[in-house]
């Protein structure tokens, strides 16, 4: 093999990993050596009073990733000087909240050092920080992201893994991005803290095969009676919130995986995970583990996500606002 092939058998990966090798720790030590430190007390200060902002905050990390990378493009508002709709108002996105923190976060650090840290790295931190405070684990975010300046509505429905995929469509939706089985069931794991709406599995519960009336038999049978009986209880209903993890929502621990196990995921997407016996051996390594060994695993796959075609060096800006671009 030649020299350059060794090297660099595939050009768009040697274009991952120059760009990878971009971001590194505390990238901010000199442009605003306090950034890091701020973020960290404005989540120790205001998360408290609002504890279901951390399962907020990593899925709005995970959908910005998924999306043109992690660049804070899912941040961006409709603007009429374009009319562009953007990935705010897709479909997937529809119900992520914690912008307005992550604004306020921005107004703190822009009065320290303005114009120097990106809303990319800021939204990183704060899915980081905000579910280290409140007992999950803590994972390295290696800085230095800049902001993108496209964002696009329509994009959202092919890039972002939606909750009714089966295991194939996810392993293809993961691979896409660089990821690989492993991280597709550890960053499931994330769904140990936080709610859904019903509309995200309530076809599960009524219209399975297209046929109204129909289950999904791959869900426990009682779990699925006590959803209908007790929390969704038409396939109508779009503002019902139903926990992810009963029991422990608040909590970041093993018991997502015990459910699963049991058949009670509550997205199809989650069922799919023990359609495979490799996903499944993953799932049994980790309820068979630690806490600690769960976090350490979990912590490599989120790093490795938050590197997903990250913009670096002069690609993309850094934003003023986190909702618009620099005019």
């Amino acid at each position: 093999m030649s020299t350059f092939g060794y090297l660099c058998p595939l050009i768009f990966m040697c274009i991952l990993v120059s760009s990878h090798a971009q971001l590194q720790p505390n990238f901010y030590a000199k442009s605003c050596p306090k950034a890091e430190k701020i973020i960290l007390d404005y989540v120790q200060k205001h998360i408290p009073n609002a504890p279901s902002l951390p399962a907020a905050l990593i899925r709005m990390h995970f959908h910005d990733c998924f999306l043109r990378g992690c660049d804070a493009s899912v941040l961006l508002n409709f603007t009429s000087s374009t009319g562009n709709q953007t990935e705010k108002v897709g479909i997937p996105n529809l119900t992520l909240r914690g912008f307005s923190f992550i604004d306020n976060v921005k107004k703190v650090i822009e009065a320290e050092c303005p114009g120097v840290v990106s809303c990319a790295d800021i939204v990183a931190l704060v899915a980081r920080d905000s579910v280290m405070i409140t007992g999950g684990p803590f994972w390295n975010v290696p800085t230095g992201r800049r902001d993108g300046r496209i964002s696009n509505a329509s994009e959202t429905l092919s890039d972002i893994p939606a909750p009714t995929s089966n295991l194939s469509t996810l392993l293809t939706d993961f691979s896409k991005k660089g990821l690989d089985l492993k991280d597709l069931v550890l960053l499931s794991g994330a769904h140990t803290i936080g709610v859904s709406h019903c509309s995200s599995f309530s076809t599960r519960l009524y219209n399975f095969t297209g046929t109204f009336g129909t289950q999904d038999p791959s869900l426990d049978s009682e779990y699925a009676a006590n959803l209908k009986a007790k929390k969704c209880k038409s396939i109508n209903d779009n503002t019902t919130i139903v926990e992810m993890d009963p029991g422990s929502f608040r909590t970041f621990d093993l018991s997502y995986y015990k459910l699963l196990l049991k058949r009670r995921g509550l997205f199809q997407s989650d069922a799919a995970l023990t359609t495979s016996t490799t996903t499944k051996s993953y799932i049994n390594q980790l309820v068979e583990g630690s806490l600690k060994e769960f976090y350490a695993e979990f912590a490599q796959s989120m790093e490795k996500m938050g590197r997903i075609e990250v913009k670096t060096g002069t690609a993309g800006e850094i934003r003023k606002h986190c909702a618009v671009v620099n005019s």
